[in-house]
């Protein structure tokens, strides 16, 4: 995992992203439920005994490993941590990596993680929120003032902030919706879309910017990312012109940021050479 961090980090990847579940039920049929924001024709990535490393901690490694790429989290469910404690956290490796840390986050779709971190599941979109307003405070305010369960705290310290000018950028993960919107207004430097909207980003960001901006949010100063799909040739080889072919139409729309989650090969050389050629065709195809 760290050699193909130093990987993207020599070979000019934006952004190393990181996934996040503290603990996982035994219903990961829920993460293809509509109802949550999810898609019907996916299955969850691994069985309920699969391996899910701390974001935070992975990302704190990759810093003390790599120079220059962007370290993300793609989603961190911020509403399971203590919001005082995330915010020191985060802007700990902010500090250290160089100002390099973005906070993608989301509520999350399982219902057991919640239960075993004590919380409401019904809640989580109020958790989410005070959990962020709690960060910016801190983040940005020499003498911050925040509220823990209904009472107001003055005269709170909290150095060394995050290098970021305005503390560490956050990007909302969620579908097309009001709430989401109002979210994305009020905190986000960027947006994750979620369910549909990632399955069909280019009217989805249309939509997102009108709910946006009748929140008084401005949508032409947050970035939108969306997935890079892996395209295969007939042979099974990753074709990475094909898989870059639309990228201006979809930069024209308003995306960004691109995502992808190919399957890596195992030597790091070939890591290192794929990853290159990535970058060098990306590039091109926006000239």
């Amino acid at each position: 995992m760290l050699q193909i961090a130093r990987a993207a980090d020599e070979t000019g990847i934006g952004r190393v992203v990181v996934g996040d579940h503290i603990v996982l039920g035994e219903r990961l049929n829920e993460y293809a439920d509509p109802r949550l924001g999810g898609d019907k024709d996916r299955s969850f990535v691994t069985g309920s005994d699969g391996g899910w490393l701390e974001p935070l901690t992975v990302l704190a490694a990759v810093a003390a490993t790599t120079v220059r790429v962007r370290l993300a989290t793609g989603v961190l469910l911020a509403a399971l941590r203590r919001p005082v404690v995330l915010a020191k956290t985060s802007a700990t490796l902010d500090v250290l990596s160089g100002g390099r840390l973005d906070l993608g986050v989301g509520v999350g779709w399982q219902r057991d993680e919640y239960a075993a971190a004590g919380l409401d599941f019904d809640s989580r979109g109020a958790l989410l929120d005070q959990t962020l307003e709690t960060c910016g405070a801190l983040w940005t305010q020499r003498r911050a003032s925040i509220t823990v369960a209904d009472r107001q705290l003055d005269g709170l310290y909290m150095m060394p902030k995050p290098i970021q000018p305005g503390g560490v950028p956050l990007w909302i993960s969620g579908t097309v919706h009001p709430r989401v919107a109002r979210r994305l207004a009020r905190f986000g430097a960027g947006w994750i879309p979620w369910g549909d909207a990632a399955r069909d980003p280019l009217p989805a960001i249309a939509s997102m910017a009108e709910l946006v901006n009748s929140f008084g949010g401005d949508m032409s100063s947050i970035q939108v990312t969306t997935n890079l799909p892996t395209i295969k040739d007939g042979r099974g080889a990753i074709d990475i012109r094909r898989m870059v072919e639309r990228v201006p139409e979809f930069v024209a729309a308003g995306v960004t940021d691109f995502r992808t989650w190919m399957r890596l090969p195992p030597d790091i050389d070939h890591v290192r050479t794929l990853l290159a050629e990535l970058v060098a065709s990306f590039d091109d195809v926006l000239r």
